[in-house]
């Protein structure tokens, strides 16, 4: 884990960094166990928390934040595939992971030298983890099982849940351990398809739940809220509940508009990661000038244009050229010109002393000042967790402790 120098500017490397500040990830999981684990309720054992560290961690690093996680007393791990599992174990995670998206034929092997849990999404995936379990003389695999309820992407539909059941009596070497769905429109509570989505598909899970135990099946833990569910929806919190975008600090984008700011006050987050680079040229160009490729920005008038050393290989979405900002001596600052793959040009007549070596936030935090990803990632119609994920590997990571 490459720990945050006292000043990143003075570093002998290509000057693009992301600083990922580890007491604010740490401040939104403690918030959001404390959230889902009221002390009205009194229950007789604390909802368990799946932080959700797919997709590099949201970009943020995989095996570093999920060990920070781990060490704050996450209770389960969920990833998209076999690959991201090893990479935790690997890394020294020892709590369960999901794998939320399950196995490919041939896996299974892997998949069970590593003590990763399957989530089961079609019912022949059973047979072929049987057959892996039995080669391994293993008494009994735990699995999870997806029910589609609604959102008609992954998951075994209500009505094959018999099926299930069926192929789940011949399986002598796997446990069903975990029940869950996924929601396609939490986040929405308009009177439309989508606002009213997530209360059909509550209810179309809890009637497969309920099929599963008339049919004699112990569903085990049950899970189904994400992000915005977490926040919203208190009745789908069940056994477990699974943070994914709200870990790294940032709301889903709550539907009507309206209700926004009034929802996110009721889980308050910090950003926990800040995009950061350096001004490595400075020029003035006159009025009337093209800046970049395709001339597609003119300057209006006398103008002093820096070149940042990041570019959409990087992370900085294209989408931002000619309209995007950054956060620089506390003033925003404009992109100008097409991003490149690898610099950015940005407008700072405007800002007073800035000089050769400068610090440019792209999106995050700067002392006292912030420029937050979700509303970078809004003005490109795009949603926080893509600007997130598109933070290449090229760009190091330091933790802030």
């Amino acid at each position: 884990m490459a720990r945050a120098p006292k000043n990143p500017t003075t570093l002998n490397m290509r000057p693009v960094w992301a600083d990922v500040s580890l007491p604010a990830l740490i401040h939104n999981f403690e918030s959001i166990r404390s959230y889902v684990n009221p002390r009205s309720e009194k229950r007789r054992t604390p909802r368990q928390v799946l932080c959700i560290v797919k997709g590099n961690a949201y970009g943020h690093g995989g095996p570093p934040v999920t060990k920070a996680l781990e060490k704050a007393g996450a209770d389960w791990f969920g990833v998209t595939c076999t690959e991201e599992g090893i990479a935790l174990r690997k890394a020294g995670v020892r709590k369960p992971i999901l794998i939320l998206t399950s196995f490919v034929p041939g896996e299974e092997k892997r998949l069970l030298e590593h003590n990763l849990t399957a989530v089961i999404h079609r019912c022949e995936q059973l047979s072929q983890l049987e057959s892996a379990a039995s080669r391994r003389g293993k008494k009994k695999v735990s699995f999870h099982l997806k029910i589609d309820s609604g959102m008609n992407r992954l998951g075994i539909v209500p009505s094959s849940v018999d099926c299930f059941a069926r192929q789940l009596a011949k399986s002598q070497h796997l446990q069903l351990s975990g029940v869950m769905t996924h929601f396609a429109s939490s986040e929405a509570f308009s009177d439309t398809v989508a606002g009213r989505q997530t209360r059909e598909q509550e209810e179309r899970f809890f009637a497969a739940l309920e099929r599963l135990r008339a049919l004699g099946i112990d569903p085990g833990i049950i899970h189904l809220a994400n992000s915005a569910a977490i926040v919203t929806r208190p009745e789908t919190w069940a056994d477990m509940v699974r943070p994914g975008v709200i870990l790294y600090g940032y709301h889903p984008g709550y539907e009507p508009v309206e209700r926004r700011l009034e929802i996110e006050r009721q889980l308050p987050l910090e950003a926990v990661m800040s995009l950061r680079a350096r001004i490595i040229s400075l020029r003035d160009v006159p009025a009337g000038a093209g800046v970049g490729y395709g001339a597609s920005f003119v300057a209006q008038r006398p103008s002093r244009i820096a070149v940042l050393a990041a570019g959409y290989g990087d992370g900085i979405h294209r989408g931002l050229s000619n309209r995007g900002k950054v956060l620089i001596r506390g003033v925003l600052a404009p992109m100008v010109g097409i991003i490149s793959m690898d610099v950015t040009m940005i407008d700072v007549t405007a800002v007073a002393g800035v000089e050769i070596g400068d610090t440019a936030t792209i999106y995050g935090t700067d002392g006292r000042f912030s420029y937050p990803a979700h509303l970078v990632a809004r003005s490109v119609g795009t949603v926080t967790s893509d600007l997130l994920c598109a933070v290449s590997q090229r760009v190091p990571r330091f933790y802030l402790p």
